[in-house]
């Protein structure tokens, strides 16, 4: 009964991204790539999370790794740009994501209802 939330409201995003984001404010100076599932006990789940350096020289200098290192891709966990924060925000490919087209749920509906009035030039 504890983690059925009070008045039926639950927690959004699931726990992998959880701890997604728990490694890396505790590692700041890693990027996380992506986490998976290792096991689970009654209580908790655990998960391993797979964190890059970005000033190794093995990983600059890889061409395939490389693009972790940009400026850009700092705290990608706390955005929701893993694969976890990704299947929270209900963003994916198929006929089952269609209400996520152009970024997110908001987006989508802001598109399909704000009124375009196109003038003549």
């Amino acid at each position: 009964p504890t983690n059925q939330g009070s008045k039926q409201r639950k927690f959004q995003r699931n726990l992998q991204s959880v701890a997604e984001e728990r490694v890396g404010r505790h590692c700041g100076a890693l990027r996380v790539l992506n986490s998976y599932w290792v096991a689970q006990d009654a209580t908790y789940k655990y998960y391993e999370v797979i964190l890059l350096d970005p000033m190794h020289k093995a990983v600059r200098r890889d061409p395939k790794m490389n693009w972790i290192c940009q400026g850009v891709m700092k705290h990608r966990e706390m955005r929701g740009m893993t694969a976890a924060g990704r299947r929270s925000r209900g963003l994916g490919k198929g006929h089952g994501y269609s209400k996520t087209i152009g970024g997110s749920r908001r987006a989508c509906w802001k598109r399909q209802n704000m009124l375009k009035l196109h003038r003549k030039r």
